[in-house]
């Protein structure tokens, strides 16, 4: 009898949106993420890919991190304490935030160190040119995703899509979170992706759900 050979290399996608915050009543990554599992369901998941947790973040800095950290940290314990689990599987966490203002999708490179937001979170915090985390260093200080972001866009705009990359995710709970985030992949080997979104008025639900469909499958595919 021969070898069956190491287990397939498995890519698991965990993804976050955010609710509501100042201006924006309803947050389209709430429903994306809400509706994201079954939508996958029905339309088939890449070969190699698990659509991991799906949660709901409060768009408040120090809130959110509470339930970002226990998102983080529980997939690393379930790495971990796998014994099946093959050397080579990956973890991504995929954070999804809107952005009001635009009217294409951003892949986003880099997190910064500063949370000066311009207008109080949803738990009335509003801080001004604060260090995220303090021992890292002045607020100027960068952290950038180990994802091939150009090419993930490159992938994304031959599908049809109008999306862009961009270097920069503000300085308001998107970034904060993205930040973070970052930070917790570079210590334990995994890999974070930050992507605005538009307003359902800009870009209907539909194509949005099939971007983010899209966006699994490039990156089971790139990474």
């Amino acid at each position: 009898m021969g070898s069956e050979g190491p287990p397939a290399a498995i890519t698991t996608v965990h993804v976050t949106g955010f609710k509501k915050f100042h201006g924006v009543s309803e947050n389209p990554t709430e429903t994306i993420v809400n509706n994201l599992a079954e939508y996958m369901k029905k339309k088939g998941l890449p070969k190699g890919l698990v659509l991991g947790s799906c949660n709901i973040l409060e768009t408040a800095g120090q809130e959110a991190l509470v339930p970002l950290y226990q998102t983080l940290q529980s997939a690393i314990t379930a790495r971990d304490s796998d014994s099946q689990s093959s050397s080579s599987n990956k973890i991504i966490w995929l954070h999804l935030g809107v952005n009001s203002g635009a009217t294409r999708f951003a892949i986003e490179k880099q997190a910064v160190n500063e949370a000066t937001f311009r207008c109080p979170d949803e738990m009335g915090w509003k801080p001004q040119r604060v260090p995220i985390i303090p021992s890292d260093g002045p607020i100027s200080q960068i952290r950038t995703t180990s994802l091939p972001v150009e090419d993930i866009t490159k992938a994304l705009a031959k599908k049809g899509y109008d999306v862009m990359t961009s270097d920069d995710a503000g300085r308001f709970v998107c970034n904060y979170v993205y930040y973070h985030s970052l930070r917790f992949a570079e210590q334990n080997g995994t890999k974070s992706l930050f992507v605005h979104v538009p307003l359902f008025f800009t870009i209907n639900e539909e194509t949005q759900m099939h971007f983010v469909a899209s966006l699994l499958e490039v990156l089971s595919s790139i990474c």
